[in-house]
Formats: structure tokens, sequence, C-alpha cells
């Protein structure tokens, strides 16, 4: 059986109560379980969470919530992988036939459900450990640099100074929206970034994390936007 885990906290500092603030009149993390149950992939969508709104929220949209979150992996610290690891405990202890696992980051409401056949066809071809979602960035990295103490220009990679711009290689960062993986490899917490890993590629309009009010007001323009070019 292939489940959805949504690991959703009540807890957020820079964006207040960030996994249900209202996203185009929709809680955030709404918008993310009607693509999830759209998509028609997942046997169950569970949810993850601390916080009791948080659950009756997701319940509402169609997801389940088999447990409440510990408040030790609900503080600030706690990754990503520890969360879903103790997810699958939960569901392995009530005897839930688990065959594959996609987390879905609450935030991800550029997310399609197009995105997810993609990935979950890249799962199948090969011996992956993960697929998750990334994107290109939009300007070469190896021309980046720092200002350092003085405000002087430092680059970061000054041997690729004179490399032509179509000469340098695509370089890729984390979309922030899915991680598919297998049970076993949640639960041994595994690293993401590795050789054994792949990724789904998601144009980088559509990409956007989500840490200020400045980027969830970017995200409603995109969402809008998608809207349009998908219409």
């Amino acid at each position: 059986m292939k489940y959805a885990i949504i690991p959703a906290r009540g807890g957020s500092k820079r964006v207040p109560r960030k996994n249900i603030k209202e996203f185009l009149g929709v809680p955030m993390i709404t918008r993310v379980i009607e693509v999830l149950r759209s998509s028609q992939l997942f046997d169950q969508i569970v949810l993850s969470t601390d916080d009791h709104e948080v659950a009756d929220i997701g319940r509402k949209a169609g997801a389940v919530v088999p447990f409440i979150r510990p408040d030790d992996l609900s503080d600030d610290f706690t990754g990503t992988a520890p969360v879903i690891a103790h997810a699958v405990n939960e569901m392995k202890l009530v005897g839930l036939g688990v065959s594959s696992v996609c987390c879905v980051y609450p935030t991800a409401v550029l997310l399609r459900a197009e995105d997810l056949f993609q990935s979950i066809d890249i799962m199948a071809s090969g011996g992956w450990k993960y697929v998750f979602s990334a994107a290109k960035f939009d300007a070469p990295v190896q021309r980046s640099f720092l200002l350092n103490l003085d405000d002087r220009v430092e680059m970061l990679f000054p041997n690729e100074y004179k490399t032509r711009t179509q000469d340098l290689p695509a370089v890729y960062h984390d979309a922030g929206m899915f991680y598919w993986a297998s049970p076993q490899t949640w639960l041994d917490q595994e690293a993401v970034f590795s050789a054994n890993s792949t990724i789904a590629e998601i144009p980088s309009w559509r990409v956007q994390d989500i840490d200020t009010i400045e980027d969830f007001e970017r995200a409603e323009y995109k969402y809008n936007l998608m809207r349009k070019v998908y219409a």
C-alpha cells in the first residue's frame, strides 16, 4: 500500500500557524491534501502533527490522523527523517502494510498531481533509495560571490571565472515538496542527498520556500499564475 505522510506541526516562528494559514482563502494544508487526493495514487494520506487544530483541519480535508506526534519530535530542531520514521513505526504497530511512503510537506501548495506521477515512475525505474523534488538554480551558482568584512567581492568558485556560462553544468536545489522512499529507508533514516537518490525535476518558477510573509505572498502569486498556465 502507498501512503503519503504529511509532517505538519503546529508551531512556526516566522509565519505563525503557517501550515494552516489561509492560502487564497483555504488552509494551506488543505490545498496540499486536495492535490494528493486528486492524484489517486495513495491508499491513505496520513497527517503527523502535535496540534489538535491542525489535525481537525487535516481530517476535514480527507487525511487521517491515527496518532498525535510526541513533543520530543515536534520542536524546532527535529528533522524530517525521524518524524517520518515515527509515523511508519506507528503504522506498522497497528498492522498496516506499507510498500512505499511519500513524505509531502504541508507548504507544497505549488505541487501538481503530474509531479507525483512523474516521481513514482522514476522510483519504479531503478533501485533508488529516494526520489525527491528538485529545481535548477535560475542563475549559475559558479558565478556566486560573497562580500567579505570589508565589503569586497569574494568569488566562491574563482576557478570558474573565465568559464563560459553555457559550459557550466546545471546545479539543482531541493524543491521542498516531496520525498519518495521505502518504509525501511525511512526507518533507517538514510541520507537523502547521496548517490542512491535521484530527482523529479520541477520548473523553477513553480518552486517556493515559505519561510516569511513575503515568501507566502509570492507563493500566492505563483499559484494564481499556475492556475492560468494549466487552465
